[in-house]
């Protein structure tokens, strides 16, 4: 007997909005929004009949998720996916990404390299990459994964090494590489020219080929714990009012926060992390028993962009400054005395401006 959620009628299994919606991690009425304003939906949508999707349906929506997560409008991000040529017929669609997931494993490249006969390392041997960089800067390869590359073009040394680590699911590599960059170059350099290059190497992979969900997972998580480490490092910051950092009802997506309070850190600004998903009344539970100096919303996708619930905030005696960040604000109208950060490094500036006065 098939599961109520796949169709009986069609050639290939029929998926109804829930569950697509709980497939990408997001609201049902999400996906309904986009098939009326963007046409990108169920391509056998009957009127009078619920919408089914199938397995072609629901890549391209997981490529306009994907296009979205990079900050392009939503009007865009549906022509890309509407227009992109999907891989071949498969059994069932790619899983959303990113997905929220544990790292279940690594494995080291210098292992795999050392056991290879010279035929594999002949095979893999590419442009020489990242020369200085320990245990990777002393043999040229370009990792192959199910026959593809990951492309960084224009990419630093460091975003190089840290590709091919993410490639070989090495996280302790992954980790170091992330550490001595942050030394050497701070967290806000790191973050945009080391670990944003790979992730986005890593996602436009993941959009030609639907493989790579497993190297975003590993990276993401081995960003969370060095950013976050550096961040619990920094000195204590006294009696400094703290910055509040969460995201948004039903917004899932975190690391852009981890890697702010990091940077935030570093300029002595304290801040308390509220995570993934909080509810409206949480967050106004947290403002008002910490009396911040300055509340950051994240939103990764629009259907988490609301404004109500900016407009719920409660006014304190300790006035504090309201700010939004993330592509998912990016044709909101926000309300008066709201401010907008468009990127890692202008957060970290015009936050610890509005609370180092």
């Amino acid at each position: 007997m098939l599961p109520p959620d796949l169709g009986r009628d069609a050639g290939e299994p029929q998926l109804s909005v829930a569950a697509v919606a709980r497939r990408l991690g997001i609201a049902p009425a999400t996906l309904r929004t986009w098939d009326r304003r963007y046409g990108i939906g169920p391509t056998e949508h009957t009127p009078g009949r619920h919408r089914r999707y199938s397995a072609e349906d629901v890549a391209r929506l997981e490529l306009m998720q994907h296009a979205l997560m990079r900050g392009v409008s939503p009007a865009d991000a549906a022509r890309h996916a509407q227009a992109a040529r999907l891989p071949g017929p498969a059994t069932d669609p790619p899983a959303p990404f990113p997905a929220v997931a544990a790292i279940t494993g690594a494995v080291s490249m210098r292992a795999r390299l050392s056991s290879g006969t010279e035929q594999d390392m002949a095979d893999e041997v590419g442009d020489p990459l990242l020369a200085g960089i320990d245990g990777y800067g002393d043999i040229g390869v370009r990792v192959r994964v199910g026959g593809r590359l990951l492309r960084l073009p224009g990419a630093g040394r460091r975003a190089r090494g840290l590709g091919r680590a993410a490639l070989a699911l090495d996280a302790t590599m992954v980790g170091k590489l992330l550490g001595e960059a942050i030394a050497a170059v701070g967290v806000v350099a790191t973050w945009d020219d080391v670990a944003r290059p790979v992730l986005s190497a890593v996602a436009d992979r993941w959009a030609c080929t639907g493989a790579g969900v497993e190297i975003e997972h590993l990276v993401s998580e081995c960003v969370i714990a060095v950013f976050g480490a550096h961040a619990a490092a920094a000195p204590s910051t006294g009696d400094i009012r703290p910055v509040l950092l969460a995201a948004m009802p039903d917004e899932q997506h975190t690391l852009p926060i981890v890697v702010l309070a990091a940077s935030l850190a570093d300029r002595g600004v304290a801040c308390r992390s509220l995570g993934s998903n909080l509810p409206a009344d949480a967050l106004i539970a947290a403002i008002r028993r910490t009396a911040p100096a300055a509340v950051v919303l994240w939103s990764q996708l629009p259907a988490s962009a609301d404004v109500e619930v900016l407009r719920s905030l409660p006014r304190t005696r300790s006035r504090f400054r309201l700010f939004v960040a993330g592509p998912g604000w990016v044709d909101v109208a926000l309300p008066s005395r709201t401010g907008r950060l468009d990127s890692l490094g202008k957060a970290s500036e015009t936050v610890s401006a509005a609370v180092l006065i």
